[in-house]
């Protein structure tokens, strides 16, 4: 397996990072690398706080750290004071680059606390709670992961559009595929691709990794579907893709690939071929080869097929622990999710355990009826959750952006009387202008229970 080291210096393309100067990426890891290496030769290798706004500062100092075996903590520039404040505790670094000035500050006071594995990679989860976690990788748990997506894909070298930040999974990944296996790397804000500055490249020779949203907004305006439906395959991630959006994207040929995975298994351990997204398949695919994947009921034994139960994954590319502590079980890793394997070997999402709502002693989850709600075109965003009721136990309550300001929940519910049995619409509807998802669109539901108790309060006095 290559180092970081090795990629470093094997990087002869000069142009393989699109839209920025890689002459001056190799410059700044090969002098970032030879201070670190010397910082480290005095004793234990510096902890490493990685918030550079600018992409190419940011990547750099990444492998500067992996190769010099510093363990580095992936941040977000744009965190607030508070989240800054549980992150300094947590970490207590010796060095901070970045921090959103656009200046790297180095900063060294070594701190007496150790960590775990000297040479770790730790990248942020958790976010959309409001407490922070990073997942403890290693250069390895990445290259696994790298691994898995070429074989699975059957390439030798990977050529990525990025439009996602970079400390989070699904930037990062992007940029290892590359940059292990030689590809090209083009980096863009979102924003700039949405108004039509894109970087010119050969769409059929690269991937592009989107959030449902993102996608979303691509397909509605026409100039830039045709630009996506050049791609070689749009990998899509990062929160559930409701059956509206999919069929759109099948519509247009966009060459879609739903995956499965998080920031735990260094991005996916499932992904649908285009070609069977094309072909009307629905699911998340079939698993990576670095990766297995066990369905289990409640006592924790094995199901078959197309039974629902708790998703359990195996992989090499799986964290080992939550900083600061490694997990004493890192084979299995069993997750909130429920799905089952269909006889193909495919895995299928049906929701969240800790989504679930209980209402009148049913199980509901809230995907199917988003789904349902997003297909009648009436909403723009949507999420359903579960408010306290002393009859039901939980009401349904949908929070939801109108298409249109006079758009009726009458008429909304109507449609869905056809779709849905009785118990699964909901009872409340909450309009709104806009509902709190974080950059990976996924809902912040501690925020949006406050809402809607709020305006449900509201409303009755």
């Amino acid at each position: 397996m290559q180092q970081p080291l090795d990629c470093l210096n094997n990087l002869t393309q000069d142009d393989w990072l699109i839209g920025y100067n890689s002459h001056q990426f190799n410059q700044i890891a090969q002098e970032l690398y030879l201070e670190l290496t010397q910082l480290s030769a005095c004793g234990t290798p510096p902890k490493i706080i990685l918030a550079e706004r600018e992409p190419v500062r940011f990547l750099a100092s990444f492998i500067a750290a992996c190769a010099a075996n510093c363990p580095v903590f992936l941040c977000n520039p744009d965190w607030g004071t508070q989240e800054w404040q549980q992150v300094f505790d947590l970490v207590q670094p010796d060095i901070i680059l970045g921090m959103g000035n656009g200046e790297s500050g180095m900063e060294n006071e070594h701190n007496n606390t150790q960590c775990p594995i000297p040479n770790s990679i730790m990248i942020p989860t958790g976010g959309s709670s409001g407490q922070i976690k990073f997942a403890i990788h290693t250069w390895e748990t990445l290259i696994s992961s790298v691994q898995g997506f070429t074989e699975y894909f059957q390439l030798i070298q990977v050529n990525s559009f990025c439009v996602l930040p970079l400390y989070h999974v699904s930037g990062l990944m992007q940029f290892i595929r590359s940059f292990t296996t030689a590809g090209k790397l083009a980096i863009q804000p979102f924003k700039a691709v949405e108004s039509g500055q894109i970087l010119n490249i050969k769409q059929s020779e690269f991937f592009i990794s989107l959030v449902p949203t993102q996608l979303q907004r691509l397909l509605q305006n026409p100039e830039l579907t045709e630009w996506l439906s050049q791609f070689n395959t749009v990998l899509l991630g990062g929160a559930p893709a409701w059956n509206e959006l999919l069929e759109k994207a099948r519509f247009h040929r966009i060459r879609l690939a739903p995956t499965y995975g998080m920031t735990e298994t260094a991005s996916q351990i499932a992904t649908l071929k285009p070609d069977d997204f094309l072909g009307g398949k629905i699911s998340s695919g079939q698993i990576l080869p670095h990766s297995k994947v066990t369905i289990r009921n409640q006592q924790g034994e094995i199901l078959n097929s197309n039974q629902i139960g708790t998703i359990t994954i195996h992989a090499q590319s799986l964290a080992l622990g939550y900083y600061p502590k490694i997990r004493e079980n890192q084979t299995d890793f069993q997750v909130d999710d429920l799905g089952f394997l269909d006889e193909q070997g495919h895995l299928n999402i049906v929701g969240r355990n800790s989504d679930k709502i209980i209402t009148g002693g049913e199980n509901i989850y809230p995907a199917e009826i988003e789904s349902a709600i997003q297909a009648t075109q009436m909403v723009t965003d949507i999420c359903v959750i579960g408010i306290p009721d002393k009859h039901w136990g939980q009401a349904l309550t949908a929070v939801y952006i109108p298409k249109k300001s006079d758009i009726s929940t009458l008429k909304i519910q109507t449609i869905l009387k056809d779709k849905l049995s009785k118990f699964k619409i909901p009872k409340y509807w909450i309009p709104q202008q806009n509902l709190p998802r974080n950059s990976q669109g996924k809902i912040n539901r501690q925020q949006l229970q406050q809402i809607a108790t709020e305006f449900l309060q509201n409303s009755i006095t």
